[in-house]
């Protein structure tokens, strides 16, 4: 149950400026992030909160990269806090460094489309050869979300409650992967939560701010990120977003079909951040070698546990290699591997073909197959079940 609110800041200034679209365009995204915080602390009461969402959508602030940037930026503030020291010292001595991959952590978010888990579950593939924070929660646009989807897996499901900050680094020291439960690790949305539901079908800035609030951003230990976001006109606010939080090697990307991930149906969006410098370029199947699929045979299960046997039969490497599902979580896995920097490194074996962006996409397709044929993967999700589920007191 949500605690009676105690106002104890006024935000009034903020809501009487934004009235007035001369004075809104004078309003800095430091002060929104400021106002925002309050929600998070339960410093402000309903009304309030919910007016100021109301009108950063309706003044479109919720779409300027500063205040995303600075209003995410608020949210970690209050997150979970890890201790840095002890998490760099787990990270460095697990971490792989392979061609442009130093070995740091891989942030990725998404799956908000009525499609199978593709972004947790390319996470999870990916996990043998990056070290990924996976920040997620249950369903709100879809039904299967991330958390609940994890929850559902047989024989044995992940304690994902129990990877607190505390907790984090015991983690690493075992597996490769960690799923950051929002719920845990974020628990000041508590408070806005009865305002979102209020404002539904209203969609205000928190739906844009989870893929961009991975609470361990800013430990300075994470190297990537990829972000799915459902309309091209994101795309670039995402990315601009990451690059004013200091990001230095991220993906934005979003399905022709408002899908936030690459799609296996046609073409996708992509804009990818390196060294500073952002490149816009499209990417479909066929420069990843593989054929398209229609969303309609990608779609999974309606619900969490259909999904969760779906990614169980793709680590146990079941499915025949042209599935359309698993050549859609190959896809976005390869593109996971590509941002990181790991397909960047010549040996015999690698596929040096470019493709858009510059990007080896059939090599990352090459090192996603062998991360589910070799085994690799299975091994990591089954150490990450084990280690998450030894937290349990």
């Amino acid at each position: 149950m949500t605690n009676p609110v105690t106002p104890s800041r006024s935000i009034s200034s903020t809501l009487a400026r934004l009235a007035s679209p001369t004075a809104a365009s004078s309003i800095s995204a430091a002060e929104i992030a400021l106002d925002l915080s309050h929600i998070f602390r339960n410093e402000v009461s309903p009304v309030q909160a919910g007016i100021l969402l109301y009108a950063l959508h309706l003044t479109k602030l919720d779409r300027d990269p500063d205040v995303l940037a600075a209003c995410a930026s608020a949210m970690r503030d209050v997150a979970a806090q890890v201790d840095q020291n002890v998490l760099y010292r787990v990270v460095n001595q697990r971490g792989k460094a392979k061609g442009g991959y130093g070995g740091g952590l891989v942030g990725t978010g998404g799956d908000g489309h009525s499609t199978f888990n593709v972004s947790t579950t390319a996470s999870i593939l990916a996990s043998p050869l990056l070290m990924i924070a996976k920040h997620g929660n249950n369903a709100s646009t879809s039904k299967s979300g991330s958390a609940d989807f994890l929850q559902a897996t047989q024989p044995a499901a992940p304690s994902i409650d129990a990877i607190t900050a505390y907790t984090l680094p015991r983690v690493y020291e075992k597996s490769n992967y960690a799923f950051l439960y929002a719920k845990v690790w974020h628990p000041g949305m508590r408070f806005a939560a009865p305002i979102r539901k209020e404002l539904s079908p209203i969609r205000t800035i928190f739906n844009l701010l989870g893929p961009l609030a991975n609470p361990v951003a800013d430990t300075g230990l994470v190297e990537a990120q990829m972000v799915g976001v459902m309309t091209p006109e994101l795309g670039p606010i995402f990315v601009n977003a990451l690059k004013l939080s200091g990001a230095n090697k991220a993906l934005v990307v979003c399905g022709a079909e408002k899908l936030d991930e690459l799609s296996c149906a046609g073409p996708s969006y992509c804009w990818r951040l390196r060294n500073g410098e952002i490149d816009h370029f499209v990417l479909s199947p066929s420069d990843f070698g593989l054929s398209t699929h229609p969303l309609s045979e990608v779609g999974g299960g309606k619900e969490p546990a259909e999904n969760a046997e779906i990614l169980m039969r793709i680590l146990r490497n079941e499915l025949p290699r042209d599935d359309p599902i698993l050549h859609f979580v190959l896809l976005n896995t390869a593109a996971l591997l590509v941002t990181a920097g790991v397909c960047d490194v010549d040996e015999s074996d690698t596929v040096r073909e470019t493709g858009p962006g510059s990007g080896r996409w059939k090599e990352g397709i090459r090192r996603a197959r062998w991360c589910i044929e070799s085994g690799a993967a299975l091994r990591e999700w089954e150490a990450f079940v084990e280690v998450s589920n030894s937290l349990v007191t």
